[in-house]
């Protein structure tokens, strides 16, 4: 009996402690989630097969709650990423997206964003990031962030650099509540920045940092650094400080091998706390991610609700099982 082997197994389990028991018909299947609904134990993860023979992983007490450790805020579909295009004036050689101006654009488009967005804020997602690419390379940025933002607070990623001429007139006519700009910026000097993102990026970022803030907009300082030492980020923050960003919107990541990085961290699905992520083609498990079929969730982008319940639910199997394995890389 199946109930027999579970008692057996939970005995010899610790608390937290996780093991395997055999289920060999669908009776057996029956019989072990109706004892786990009433033991105060879980099932943490289903390996049956179409005749209901096979395994469960089985948990001692309930599972640990993602929400204690990471917060709601940063919970799967918390936050949905859009790539609003992929094509960049910059061709930064630690891109997670390969992202550059000779790159295929890959638009989204204001259509399929108003559609996603719409639905994202009924499933309950609580903020939309736009990256790209550059969106401020979009003729429509503004109409884009101006449909939809009034139904969630939207931060807009970008490198800075293209606020003139039709990006300065998108920018001033974008509204300053409920929005934010996420501007790159490695360090607090030129040189890294530049070798990585191009001669004199680093000045022409910080032109539109303070462009941007005079206008009356909340900017946020994101810096992309291979190994940070303690004087780098010191320094880094003391001339954000200056720039007049708060502490608690000066970002210090470092580089993932994705994309055009040939070194860096090496980011798996196991080891992310998921951000739901749609592209032109196809929707990811994290931004960082957003071309690695290891990370694809689905390649049917609408209707966007099956993508985040399948995403909530892989990652509150994992997190049962591996609890504290998955890591934040955080991107805003």
């Amino acid at each position: 009996m199946v109930i027999l082997d579970l008692l057996r197994l939970m005995t010899g389990l610790p608390d937290g402690g996780t093991g395997e028991v055999a289920i060999g018909s669908a009776e057996d299947l029956v019989l072990a989630h109706r004892w786990y609904a009433h033991s105060g134990n879980t099932i943490v993860e289903e390996d049956i097969d179409a005749a209901d023979i096979g395994t469960l992983i089985v948990r001692r007490g309930h599972a640990p709650d993602p929400r204690d450790a990471l917060g709601p805020d940063r919970m799967p579909g918390a936050r949905l990423w859009l790539y609003t295009n992929f094509h960049c004036n910059l061709a930064c050689d630690n891109c997670c997206v390969s992202s550059s101006p000779h790159a295929p654009r890959r638009e989204l488009g204001l259509d399929r964003i108003t559609r996603l967005v719409t639905e994202a804020a009924e499933w309950g997602v609580g903020e939309i990031y736009l990256t790209g690419g550059e969106p401020f390379l979009l003729p429509d940025i503004d109409t884009i962030v101006r449909t939809y933002m009034n139904a969630l607070p939207t931060t807009v990623l970008t490198n800075a650099m293209v606020f003139k001429g039709r990006g300065l007139r998108a920018l001033e006519s974008l509204p300053r509540e409920g929005l934010a700009l996420q501007i790159s910026l490695d360090p607090a000097t030129p040189d890294l920045h530049d070798s990585h993102r191009g001669a004199g990026s680093w000045a022409k970022a910080i032109a539109g940092i303070q462009l941007a803030t005079e206008l009356g907009f909340r900017v946020q300082i994101a810096a992309t650094i291979a190994s940070p030492k303690p004087g780098t980020i010191t320094a880094l923050h003391d001339f954000c400080d200056q720039l007049g960003i708060e502490r608690g919107d000066q970002l210090i990541r470092p580089v993932a091998r994705q994309g055009a990085a040939v070194k860096g961290l090496i980011m798996t699905p196991e080891s992310l706390v998921p951000e739901v992520t749609v592209t032109a083609d196809a929707i990811y498990w994290h931004p960082v991610a957003a071309t690695d079929d290891q990370a694809l969730v689905t390649r049917r982008i609408e209707p966007l609700r099956p993508a985040l319940d399948e995403i909530h639910h892989r990652f509150t199997q994992q997190w049962a099982v591996a609890a504290t394995a998955a890591a934040l890389f955080a991107c805003a």
